[in-house]
């Protein structure tokens, strides 16, 4: 799981291109589509009980949560996608860019909602039509979700993010294979 690459920032390019124009299109489209087909306002089901489909626009965070600073959450948002772009090209694992690339698409994804739907400065709304009775989202959302998993697993898998990281690995690797040899 390791696949670290320290001199190849082609490469973590072309991993941060494909997953944002992959992940940004599968939100933009489902978006798209959900706005055609369910803007009578009806619901579809689709798993009874646990999945329905329904036109939703939010203009809040997570569960509609401060809807009346939305202003806040875009700026917010902007900031975490400039943070999200510098990591996932700045570090030396494809692992770590692809991750953070997946989660830099989910806020954009959410961020390009609140811009074309403004009515002011950032004040607009995010299409959500993906209903789990408890809540209603959107594939950015779930692009979120699976990149949050995944950087808890890389964390646990001690997956080097820098370069100072992947000098510490080699230290500990070089120092047990000599325990190992005496």
């Amino acid at each position: 799981m390791k696949n670290v690459s320290p001199k190849r920032p082609r490469n973590r390019v072309a991993v941060f291109v494909i997953v944002t124009v992959v992940a940004l299109l599968l939100d933009r489209l489902t978006k798209l589509w959900a706005q055609a087909a369910l803007s009578d306002g009806k619901t579809i089901i689709v798993i009874p009980k646990l999945l329905g489909l329904t036109l939703v626009h939010n203009p809040g965070a997570s569960l509609g949560m401060g809807s009346s600073v939305t202003w806040l959450i875009s700026c917010l948002a902007l900031v975490a996608c400039v943070a999200l772009v510098y990591l996932a090209l700045t570090t030396v694992s494809l692992w770590w860019t692809a991750v953070l690339t997946l989660a830099f698409a989910g806020a954009f994804g959410n961020l390009i909602d609140r811009v074309i739907f403004a009515q002011g400065f950032l004040n607009g709304k995010v299409v959500d039509f993906l209903n789990y009775g408890w809540s209603v989202g959107n594939v950015a959302d779930i692009e979120l979700g699976i990149a949050a998993v995944l950087i808890v697993i890389l964390l646990l898998a001690n997956v080097p993010f820098s370069a100072k990281d992947l000098k510490k690995e080699s230290k500990k690797t070089a120092e047990n294979k000599e325990a190992d040899g005496r």
